[in-house]
């Protein structure tokens, strides 16, 4: 599976990409919002896991512009957040997210929450 990884902070982006990689995943990473938006729209991409807090235009509202495209609105989108409160919630999946997982990354059981998106 191709998954975009769209991470701001270094070292989480590094994490990710290695977690994914050793369970035989291709792994394409974006740094903002606006290069995940280019990144998508250049090539499939089975998931993407967006991360919430980005600069500039935050991970939501990426996402409900990705959502909006036919181009890409068929992309599973996937969050990746501190975030993890009933009303956190409800703002990711309006946005258009099929679901999240929780930081700090749980690198035993990562792969595994991917896997079951990817599933979907």
């Amino acid at each position: 599976m191709v998954i975009l990884v769209v991470e701001d902070n270094l070292l989480n982006q590094e994490l990710v990409t290695d977690l994914l990689e050793m369970s035989g995943h291709t792994v394409v990473t974006a740094d903002s919002g606006e290069s995940a938006l280019t990144i998508a729209r250049q090539q499939p991409f089975d998931l993407i896991l967006m991360d919430v807090s980005l600069p500039g235009k935050d991970g939501l509202t990426i996402t409900a512009e990705l959502k909006a495209d036919p181009a890409t609105r068929h992309i599973p989108v996937v969050a990746v957040t501190a975030h993890s409160m009933v009303k956190d919630r409800e703002r990711i999946l309006a946005a258009g997210c099929e679901g999240y997982v929780t930081k700090p990354i749980d690198v035993a059981t990562f792969a595994a929450e991917v896997e079951r998106f990817i599933r979907k």
